[in-house]
Protein backbone atom coordinates (compact mmCIF):
# COMPACT_ATOMS: atom_id res chain seq x y z
CA UNK A 1 0.00 0.00 0.00
CA UNK A 2 1.43 3.37 -1.01
CA UNK A 3 0.76 6.11 1.50
CA UNK A 4 -0.48 9.48 0.33
CA UNK A 5 1.50 11.86 2.54
CA UNK A 6 -0.25 15.23 3.03
CA UNK A 7 1.62 18.41 2.21
CA UNK A 8 3.64 19.90 5.04
CA UNK A 9 2.41 23.02 6.78
CA UNK A 10 3.14 25.44 3.94
CA UNK A 11 3.37 28.48 6.16
CA UNK A 12 6.04 26.79 8.23
CA UNK A 13 8.02 25.68 5.18
CA UNK A 14 7.82 29.14 3.61
CA UNK A 15 9.03 30.77 6.81
CA UNK A 16 11.95 28.34 6.94
CA UNK A 17 12.91 29.14 3.36
CA UNK A 18 12.53 32.86 3.95
CA UNK A 19 14.76 32.73 7.01
CA UNK A 20 17.55 31.03 5.06
CA UNK A 21 17.60 27.99 7.33
CA UNK A 22 20.30 25.46 6.50
CA UNK A 23 17.85 22.55 6.71
CA UNK A 24 14.62 22.47 4.73
CA UNK A 25 12.56 19.99 2.68
CA UNK A 26 12.07 19.85 -1.07
CA UNK A 27 8.59 19.30 -2.48
CA UNK A 28 8.48 17.59 -5.88
CA UNK A 29 5.23 17.43 -7.83
CA UNK A 30 3.99 13.92 -8.51
CA UNK A 31 6.45 12.22 -6.12
CA UNK A 32 4.51 10.10 -3.61
CA UNK A 33 6.77 8.56 -0.95
CA UNK A 34 6.26 4.96 0.14
CA UNK A 35 6.22 6.12 3.77
CA UNK A 36 6.27 9.37 5.73
CA UNK A 37 9.24 11.17 4.23
CA UNK A 38 10.25 14.20 2.18
CA UNK A 39 11.39 13.65 -1.43
CA UNK A 40 14.63 15.40 -0.47
CA UNK A 41 16.13 17.50 2.32
CA UNK A 42 18.63 20.31 1.96
CA UNK A 43 21.05 20.33 4.89
CA UNK A 44 23.62 23.05 4.41
CA UNK A 45 25.60 22.28 1.26
CA UNK A 46 24.25 18.73 0.94
CA UNK A 47 21.01 17.36 -0.47
CA UNK A 48 19.73 14.00 0.79
CA UNK A 49 17.35 12.33 -1.67
CA UNK A 50 14.83 9.68 -0.69
CA UNK A 51 14.77 6.35 -2.45
CA UNK A 52 13.14 6.76 -5.86
CA UNK A 53 11.29 4.07 -7.79
CA UNK A 54 9.59 4.05 -11.17
CA UNK A 55 5.92 5.12 -11.02
CA UNK A 56 5.25 2.33 -13.53
CA UNK A 57 5.90 -1.23 -12.33
CA UNK A 58 5.84 -4.50 -14.21
CA UNK A 59 6.95 -3.06 -17.55
CA UNK A 60 10.15 -3.95 -19.37
CA UNK A 61 13.09 -3.82 -16.94
CA UNK A 62 14.98 -1.20 -18.97
CA UNK A 63 11.90 1.04 -19.11
CA UNK A 64 11.40 0.75 -15.37
CA UNK A 65 15.05 1.59 -14.73
CA UNK A 66 14.85 4.61 -17.06
CA UNK A 67 11.70 5.81 -15.29
CA UNK A 68 13.47 5.46 -11.95
CA UNK A 69 16.26 7.75 -13.13
CA UNK A 70 13.65 10.18 -14.44
CA UNK A 71 12.09 10.28 -10.96
CA UNK A 72 15.51 11.04 -9.53
CA UNK A 73 15.99 13.82 -12.09
CA UNK A 74 12.59 15.29 -11.16
CA UNK A 75 13.55 15.56 -7.50
CA UNK A 76 16.92 17.08 -8.42
CA UNK A 77 15.19 19.65 -10.65
CA UNK A 78 12.75 20.53 -7.86
CA UNK A 79 15.81 21.04 -5.65
CA UNK A 80 17.34 23.48 -8.14
CA UNK A 81 20.20 21.24 -9.28
CA UNK A 82 20.89 18.41 -11.74
CA UNK A 83 22.68 15.04 -11.76
CA UNK A 84 26.15 16.61 -12.12
CA UNK A 85 25.75 17.62 -8.44
CA UNK A 86 25.41 13.99 -7.24
CA UNK A 87 28.30 12.67 -5.15
CA UNK A 88 26.97 9.27 -4.04
CA UNK A 89 24.24 6.85 -5.13
CA UNK A 90 22.91 3.80 -3.32
CA UNK A 91 21.37 1.30 -5.72
CA UNK A 92 18.96 -1.46 -4.69
CA UNK A 93 18.07 -4.14 -7.26
CA UNK A 94 15.85 -7.17 -6.74
CA UNK A 95 17.21 -9.30 -9.60
CA UNK A 96 20.87 -9.73 -10.68
CA UNK A 97 19.61 -10.34 -14.22
CA UNK A 98 18.73 -6.64 -14.42
CA UNK A 99 22.23 -5.36 -13.64
CA UNK A 100 23.37 -5.14 -17.31
CA UNK A 101 20.29 -3.09 -18.20
CA UNK A 102 20.88 -0.90 -15.17
CA UNK A 103 24.54 -0.38 -16.05
CA UNK A 104 23.61 0.68 -19.57
CA UNK A 105 21.24 3.36 -18.28
CA UNK A 106 23.74 4.42 -15.61
CA UNK A 107 26.48 4.89 -18.21
CA UNK A 108 24.27 7.15 -20.32
CA UNK A 109 23.13 9.11 -17.27
CA UNK A 110 26.60 9.75 -15.85
CA UNK A 111 28.59 10.22 -19.05
CA UNK A 112 29.96 13.57 -17.82
CA UNK A 113 30.26 13.04 -14.07
CA UNK A 114 31.35 10.16 -11.85
CA UNK A 115 29.58 9.73 -8.51
CA UNK A 116 30.61 7.10 -5.98
CA UNK A 117 28.19 4.15 -5.89
CA UNK A 118 27.22 1.02 -4.04
CA UNK A 119 24.93 -1.61 -5.56
CA UNK A 120 23.30 -4.41 -3.61
CA UNK A 121 20.57 -6.96 -4.25
CA UNK A 122 17.59 -7.02 -1.92
CA UNK A 123 14.51 -9.17 -1.54
CA UNK A 124 11.72 -6.61 -1.93
CA UNK A 125 11.10 -2.95 -2.70
CA UNK A 126 8.06 -0.67 -2.84
CA UNK A 127 5.18 -1.96 -4.97
CA UNK A 128 7.31 -4.89 -6.22
CA UNK A 129 9.71 -2.47 -7.91
CA UNK A 130 12.85 -3.81 -9.55
CA UNK A 131 14.99 -0.85 -8.53
CA UNK A 132 15.27 1.95 -5.98
CA UNK A 133 17.85 4.76 -6.01
CA UNK A 134 18.76 7.08 -3.14
CA UNK A 135 21.46 9.71 -3.41
CA UNK A 136 23.48 12.51 -1.85
CA UNK A 137 24.22 15.67 -3.85
CA UNK A 138 26.04 18.95 -3.22
CA UNK A 139 24.92 22.49 -3.96
CA UNK A 140 28.13 23.54 -5.74
CA UNK A 141 29.51 20.87 -8.13
CA UNK A 142 32.81 22.74 -8.34
CA UNK A 143 33.55 21.35 -4.88
CA UNK A 144 33.42 17.76 -6.19
CA UNK A 145 36.68 15.85 -6.64
CA UNK A 146 36.35 12.30 -7.98
CA UNK A 147 39.04 9.69 -7.32
CA UNK A 148 39.82 6.67 -9.46
CA UNK A 149 41.97 3.71 -8.45
CA UNK A 150 43.58 0.83 -10.38
CA UNK A 151 41.98 -1.75 -8.10
CA UNK A 152 38.56 -0.22 -8.70
CA UNK A 153 37.97 -0.84 -12.40
CA UNK A 154 34.21 -0.37 -12.63
CA UNK A 155 33.38 1.96 -15.50
CA UNK A 156 31.57 5.26 -15.00
CA UNK A 157 31.87 5.08 -11.21
CA UNK A 158 34.30 6.99 -9.02
CA UNK A 159 36.14 4.94 -6.42
CA UNK A 160 35.45 7.86 -4.08
CA UNK A 161 34.21 11.44 -4.20
CA UNK A 162 35.41 14.26 -1.97
CA UNK A 163 32.95 17.10 -1.40
CA UNK A 164 32.81 19.85 1.22
CA UNK A 165 34.79 18.02 3.89
CA UNK A 166 33.17 14.64 3.28
CA UNK A 167 34.68 11.66 1.45
CA UNK A 168 32.15 9.21 -0.02
CA UNK A 169 33.47 5.76 -0.87
CA UNK A 170 31.95 3.38 -3.41
CA UNK A 171 31.25 -0.23 -2.52
CA UNK A 172 34.52 -2.17 -2.20
CA UNK A 173 34.31 -5.94 -2.35
CA UNK A 174 36.96 -8.59 -1.79
CA UNK A 175 36.45 -10.38 -5.08
CA UNK A 176 39.41 -11.55 -7.08
CA UNK A 177 38.88 -12.92 -10.59
CA UNK A 178 42.26 -14.63 -10.59
CA UNK A 179 41.61 -16.86 -7.59
CA UNK A 180 38.90 -17.90 -5.18
CA UNK A 181 39.22 -16.17 -1.81
CA UNK A 182 38.02 -17.42 1.55
CA UNK A 183 35.46 -15.22 3.40
CA UNK A 184 38.23 -13.96 5.70
CA UNK A 185 40.47 -13.11 2.74
CA UNK A 186 37.60 -11.23 1.10
CA UNK A 187 37.15 -9.06 4.20
CA UNK A 188 40.83 -8.21 4.36
CA UNK A 189 41.06 -7.47 0.65
CA UNK A 190 37.97 -5.21 0.68
CA UNK A 191 39.33 -3.21 3.62
CA UNK A 192 42.75 -2.98 1.97
CA UNK A 193 41.09 -1.48 -1.11
CA UNK A 194 39.33 1.11 1.06
CA UNK A 195 42.59 1.96 2.80
CA UNK A 196 44.39 2.45 -0.51
CA UNK A 197 41.82 4.91 -1.88
CA UNK A 198 41.74 6.80 1.44
CA UNK A 199 45.52 7.05 1.28
CA UNK A 200 45.28 8.74 -2.13
CA UNK A 201 43.40 11.58 -0.43
CA UNK A 202 45.76 11.73 2.55
CA UNK A 203 43.29 9.90 4.79
CA UNK A 204 43.09 6.53 6.55
CA UNK A 205 40.48 4.38 8.28
CA UNK A 206 40.56 6.62 11.37
CA UNK A 207 38.73 9.23 9.25
CA UNK A 208 35.75 6.93 8.65
CA UNK A 209 32.54 8.13 10.29
CA UNK A 210 30.07 5.60 8.86
CA UNK A 211 30.39 2.13 7.36
CA UNK A 212 27.94 -0.21 5.64
CA UNK A 213 29.21 -3.78 5.66
CA UNK A 214 26.89 -5.58 3.22
CA UNK A 215 27.29 -9.33 3.47
CA UNK A 216 25.63 -12.42 2.03
CA UNK A 217 24.63 -15.48 4.06
CA UNK A 218 27.89 -17.09 2.90
CA UNK A 219 29.92 -14.61 4.97
CA UNK A 220 30.20 -15.62 8.68
CA UNK A 221 29.35 -12.58 10.79
CA UNK A 222 31.85 -13.49 13.51
CA UNK A 223 34.70 -13.79 11.01
CA UNK A 224 33.84 -10.45 9.43
CA UNK A 225 33.64 -8.72 12.83
CA UNK A 226 36.92 -10.19 14.06
CA UNK A 227 38.90 -8.98 11.05
CA UNK A 228 37.02 -5.66 10.91
CA UNK A 229 37.86 -4.92 14.56
CA UNK A 230 41.58 -5.33 13.83
CA UNK A 231 41.43 -2.24 11.62
CA UNK A 232 39.89 0.22 14.10
CA UNK A 233 40.59 1.63 17.56
CA UNK A 234 38.44 -0.03 20.23
CA UNK A 235 35.58 2.27 21.25
CA UNK A 236 36.33 4.74 18.47
CA UNK A 237 35.05 2.80 15.47
CA UNK A 238 32.79 4.35 12.80
CA UNK A 239 29.03 4.20 13.16
CA UNK A 240 27.85 1.14 11.26
CA UNK A 241 24.84 -0.53 9.65
CA UNK A 242 25.69 -4.20 9.10
CA UNK A 243 23.15 -5.51 6.62
CA UNK A 244 22.76 -9.02 5.27
CA UNK A 245 21.63 -8.79 1.64
CA UNK A 246 20.25 -11.20 -0.91
CA UNK A 247 23.39 -11.02 -3.04
CA UNK A 248 26.26 -8.83 -4.24
CA UNK A 249 27.84 -8.16 -7.63
CA UNK A 250 30.79 -10.20 -8.90
CA UNK A 251 29.90 -13.12 -6.62
CA UNK A 252 31.26 -11.24 -3.62
CA UNK A 253 30.28 -12.19 -0.08
CA UNK A 254 31.21 -8.83 1.48
CA UNK A 255 31.15 -5.21 0.35
CA UNK A 256 32.07 -2.14 2.36
CA UNK A 257 30.85 1.36 1.55
CA UNK A 258 30.90 4.43 3.73
CA UNK A 259 31.72 8.05 4.49
CA UNK A 260 34.88 9.62 5.89
CA UNK A 261 35.56 13.12 7.10
CA UNK A 262 38.61 14.91 5.67
CA UNK A 263 39.40 16.88 8.85
CA UNK A 264 39.81 14.30 11.61
CA UNK A 265 39.75 17.00 14.29
CA UNK A 266 36.01 17.43 13.59
CA UNK A 267 35.34 13.71 14.17
CA UNK A 268 33.95 12.56 17.52
CA UNK A 269 32.48 9.20 18.55
CA UNK A 270 29.18 9.58 20.43
CA UNK A 271 28.23 6.91 22.96
CA UNK A 272 25.25 7.02 25.35
CA UNK A 273 26.06 5.84 28.87
CA UNK A 274 23.84 2.77 28.55
CA UNK A 275 25.94 1.43 25.68
CA UNK A 276 29.42 0.02 26.47
CA UNK A 277 32.33 0.59 24.06
CA UNK A 278 32.38 -1.79 21.10
CA UNK A 279 35.19 -3.17 18.95
CA UNK A 280 33.01 -2.99 15.83
CA UNK A 281 30.74 0.08 15.95
CA UNK A 282 30.21 3.39 17.72
CA UNK A 283 26.55 4.21 18.37
CA UNK A 284 27.01 7.49 16.49
CA UNK A 285 29.88 9.56 15.09
CA UNK A 286 29.78 13.34 14.76
CA UNK A 287 31.56 14.80 11.72
CA UNK A 288 31.45 18.56 12.10
CA UNK A 289 27.74 19.33 12.33
CA UNK A 290 26.60 15.99 10.83
CA UNK A 291 25.78 12.98 12.99
CA UNK A 292 25.91 9.46 11.54
CA UNK A 293 24.13 6.89 13.71
CA UNK A 294 24.49 3.13 13.57
CA UNK A 295 21.50 1.00 12.65
CA UNK A 296 19.39 0.36 15.72
CA UNK A 297 16.76 -2.28 16.35
CA UNK A 298 14.23 -2.90 19.09
CA UNK A 299 16.98 -4.30 21.31
CA UNK A 300 16.71 -3.22 24.96
CA UNK A 301 20.28 -2.48 26.14
CA UNK A 302 21.78 -3.37 29.49
CA UNK A 303 21.47 -6.37 31.80
CA UNK A 304 19.17 -9.06 30.38
CA UNK A 305 19.03 -7.05 27.18
CA UNK A 306 17.27 -8.32 24.09
CA UNK A 307 14.20 -7.88 21.91
CA UNK A 308 11.07 -8.72 23.88
CA UNK A 309 8.43 -7.27 21.54
CA UNK A 310 6.93 -9.48 18.84
CA UNK A 311 5.30 -6.83 16.61
CA UNK A 312 7.05 -4.45 14.23
CA UNK A 313 5.25 -1.49 15.84
CA UNK A 314 6.45 -2.29 19.36
CA UNK A 315 9.97 -3.06 18.19
CA UNK A 316 10.04 0.30 16.41
CA UNK A 317 9.19 2.16 19.60
CA UNK A 318 12.31 0.77 21.26
CA UNK A 319 14.35 1.43 18.11
CA UNK A 320 13.37 5.08 18.17
CA UNK A 321 14.23 5.26 21.88
CA UNK A 322 17.67 3.83 21.11
CA UNK A 323 18.19 6.33 18.28
CA UNK A 324 17.10 9.19 20.52
CA UNK A 325 19.75 8.20 23.08
CA UNK A 326 22.43 8.88 20.48
CA UNK A 327 20.80 12.08 19.26
CA UNK A 328 20.47 13.50 22.78
CA UNK A 329 24.09 12.65 23.58
CA UNK A 330 24.98 14.96 20.65
CA UNK A 331 22.50 17.66 21.83
CA UNK A 332 20.04 16.82 19.04
CA UNK A 333 16.60 15.29 18.69
CA UNK A 334 14.41 13.90 15.90
CA UNK A 335 13.92 17.39 14.44
CA UNK A 336 17.58 17.22 13.35
CA UNK A 337 17.19 13.99 11.35
CA UNK A 338 17.58 14.52 7.60
CA UNK A 339 17.75 10.92 6.35
CA UNK A 340 16.81 7.45 7.54
CA UNK A 341 17.41 3.99 6.12
CA UNK A 342 14.73 1.49 7.14
CA UNK A 343 15.43 -2.24 6.84
CA UNK A 344 12.44 -4.56 7.18
CA UNK A 345 11.94 -8.26 7.73
CA UNK A 346 8.77 -7.99 5.60
CA UNK A 347 8.15 -5.00 3.32
CA UNK A 348 4.38 -5.58 3.63
CA UNK A 349 4.66 -4.30 7.22
CA UNK A 350 5.89 -0.86 6.19
CA UNK A 351 2.41 0.75 6.63
CA UNK A 352 2.24 -0.68 10.17
CA UNK A 353 5.68 0.68 10.96
CA UNK A 354 4.87 4.04 9.40
CA UNK A 355 1.88 4.68 11.67
CA UNK A 356 4.34 4.79 14.58
CA UNK A 357 7.38 6.21 12.77
CA UNK A 358 5.62 9.39 11.63
CA UNK A 359 4.72 10.35 15.20
CA UNK A 360 8.35 11.12 15.98
CA UNK A 361 8.55 14.00 13.48
CA UNK A 362 6.56 17.16 14.14
CA UNK A 363 6.56 19.11 10.88
CA UNK A 364 9.46 18.37 8.56
CA UNK A 365 9.89 14.72 7.66
CA UNK A 366 13.38 13.43 6.82
CA UNK A 367 14.21 11.89 3.47
CA UNK A 368 14.54 8.13 3.57
CA UNK A 369 14.52 4.71 2.00
CA UNK A 370 12.84 1.45 3.03
CA UNK A 371 13.88 -1.97 1.78
CA UNK A 372 13.45 -5.62 2.66
CA UNK A 373 16.98 -6.90 2.26
CA UNK A 374 16.45 -10.69 2.60
CA UNK A 375 13.44 -13.06 2.65
CA UNK A 376 11.39 -13.01 5.90
CA UNK A 377 12.93 -15.01 8.73
CA UNK A 378 11.13 -17.39 11.15
CA UNK A 379 9.34 -15.46 13.90
CA UNK A 380 9.69 -17.60 16.99
CA UNK A 381 10.93 -16.57 20.45
CA UNK A 382 13.95 -18.28 21.98
CA UNK A 383 14.10 -19.87 25.42
CA UNK A 384 14.47 -16.42 27.03
CA UNK A 385 11.39 -15.16 25.16
CA UNK A 386 13.50 -12.90 22.97
CA UNK A 387 12.14 -12.29 19.47
CA UNK A 388 13.95 -11.90 16.13
CA UNK A 389 14.65 -8.46 14.66
CA UNK A 390 11.80 -7.20 12.45
CA UNK A 391 13.23 -3.78 11.61
CA UNK A 392 16.39 -1.70 11.82
CA UNK A 393 16.94 2.01 11.21
CA UNK A 394 20.09 4.06 10.68
CA UNK A 395 19.91 7.86 10.54
CA UNK A 396 21.82 10.99 9.58
CA UNK A 397 21.16 14.19 11.55
CA UNK A 398 22.42 17.74 11.13
CA UNK A 399 22.68 20.52 13.72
Amino acid sequence: MKLNIPLLFMSLVMSILASGSDVYPVQASGIVPAFTSSPAIWAGEFLYLSGQTSPIKGADATIEIQNCFQQLNSVLKASGIDRTHIVYVQVYLTDPMNEPAFQEVWTRTFSKSLPARSLIYVSALDQKARITLSAVAIRDPRKIKAYTHPEFDRKHIAAAVQAEGMFYLSGFSGTNTAQALTPEQQVRKALQKMESILKMAGLDLRHMVFMNPYLTKRMPMNSMNRIYAEHFEFGNTPARATIQVSDLSEHADIEFTGVAVTNISTRKAIRPRNMPPSPTASPCVLAGNTLFCSAKSGFIPGINGGIYAHSVQDQLRQTMRNLLDGLEEADMDFSNVVFSNIYLDAYSELPKLDTIYQRYFKSIYPAGTAVQQIPPQPRNPNAQQQWPTLEQISIIAVK
